[in-house]
């Protein structure tokens, strides 16, 4: 029998005014990036209340310190406000990364120059090794840009037009995580 993989609860405030749904719902998993210097800004970006009528945020249900350790702020049979449009079907997981951080919307500062560490990968490949055993309709796997392909004017010139979502970047090895996880990587549309 497999050991559990060490998962440190730490439930948002509102996680129970989060929408429930049955884990037979769930097909698909989202990798993200943080795009904040450390899981301490993540953690209050995550509790912050976005939306009036939920009185809730924006989150992920995982979240990936640098170290591998592993955070659930959202549990899998509740709905996470992560990838617009795809929230009741997905899970959510944040990797600690500075990605474009403090210049996402700057056409000038577009580049990304820290890659994920090996820790976060190995621990990556083991939660979702897990999930596939927990959910019994877990198939697919997207990042956050693939599905959120939206546009918007950059920050500094709006006659420039910068992706919304570029996380979890460039960076990020998709050549080892889709074989190593089982999951097939997600077309939109599908």
């Amino acid at each position: 029998m497999p050991v559990a993989l060490p998962i440190l609860d730490q439930p948002l405030p509102y996680v129970a005014r989060l929408e429930r749904r049955p884990l037979a719902a769930i097909d698909l998993v989202v990798i993200h990036c943080t795009e904040l210097p450390d899981m301490h800004t993540a953690r209050e970006f995550g509790e912050r209340i976005r939306y009036e009528k939920s009185q809730t945020g924006n989150s992920g249900h995982y979240y990936i310190d640098t170290d591998g350790t592993i955070y659930r702020y959202v549990p899998d049979d509740r709905v996470a406000n992560h990838t617009f449009g795809y929230n009741p079907r997905s899970i959510g997981i944040e990797l600690s990364n500075i990605g474009r951080y403090p210049h996402w919307g700057d056409s000038r500062h577009q580049q990304w120059t820290t890659p994920y560490t090996q820790a976060q990968i190995d621990a990556l490949l083991s939660l979702l090794r897990q999930l596939r055993n927990a959910l019994p309709h877990l198939k697919y796997i997207a990042g956050h840009e693939d599905l959120d392909t939206r546009l918007e004017p950059a920050s500094d010139d709006p006659g420039i037009v910068l992706r919304r979502r570029q996380d979890p970047g460039p960076l990020f090895p998709w050549k080892d995580v889709v074989p190593g996880s089982g999951l097939e990587r997600f077309v939109p549309g599908k």
